[in-house]
């Protein structure tokens, strides 16, 4: 259900916010350890960032092993398989403040993504990449944007300018990386949503994607590291 808003103002949390799902499963044991180990901190602001950095830095993103299945998209699975991708690791965060008893929900928009590999560029016959999520935490009375894709080593590697987040200001993807070359582009904001929506995420996927499972194999670090020498 995507929260509703009123034209100027900001929707505060309902109780969505803090409840967990099958999806952002804040119940999960996995889960509710990962935050009461990394939610350190005095403030929410404070447990907030210290979550955003367990998730943005301990896994890896991988986008060549996307699993569109309930199980597959579910905050928790990240934990077990030790990687994700910008939308499961988003449920992952959003997973992870709501154990804390912080309010979040997931958050999409659509972007013209310019680090990619060949063999996405094939099987994707793209470059936009829809449904990129983050999540929104509600700190301060507002919504700040945060986006723990990238990891920073994955960062280091390949020049790009790493995501920061201080509770205070959205963190959202860079237009160019160290370089000045194009990086990221936001073309078009879904929304934010107490539950991530699985089932218009996946139908659109084999919509725009045909050639996509076909081709979830490979070392995407390898295929960039090789592709940006």
């Amino acid at each position: 259900m995507q929260t509703p808003s009123i034209p100027g103002s900001v929707p505060a949390p309902t109780p969505a916010a803090l409840a967990p799902t099958a999806l952002i499963d804040s119940d999960h044991p996995a889960v509710a350890e990962f935050a009461k180990q990394h939610a350190v901190g005095a403030t929410d602001r404070e447990r907030a960032v210290a979550l955003y950095y367990a998730a943005r830095d301990g896994f890896r993103y991988d986008p060549y092993r996307v699993d569109l299945s309930v199980v597959g998209m579910r905050g928790s699975t990240v934990l077990a398989v030790g990687y994700g991708w910008c939308v499961t690791k988003a449920a992952l965060l959003a997973a992870a403040c709501r154990a804390a008893g912080i309010p979040a929900r997931v958050g999409y928009a659509d972007v013209r993504n310019h680090l990619s590999t060949e063999r996405m560029r094939q099987s994707m016959k793209t470059d936009l990449f829809i449904w990129h999520g983050y999540v929104d935490i509600w700190l301060g009375g507002a919504w700040r944007k945060a986006t723990p894709a990238f990891n920073i080593e994955l960062c280091e590697r390949f020049g790009l300018l790493p995501l920061e987040f201080d509770g205070r200001a959205d963190s959202i993807y860079h237009p160019f990386d160290r370089a000045g070359n194009r990086h990221m582009e936001y073309v078009n904001q879904r929304g934010a949503f107490d539950d991530m929506p699985l089932a218009q995420i996946a139908d659109d996927f084999v919509a725009l994607y045909p050639g996509w499972a076909a081709h979830q194999s490979g070392n995407f670090e390898a295929d960039v590291a090789r592709e940006t020498r």
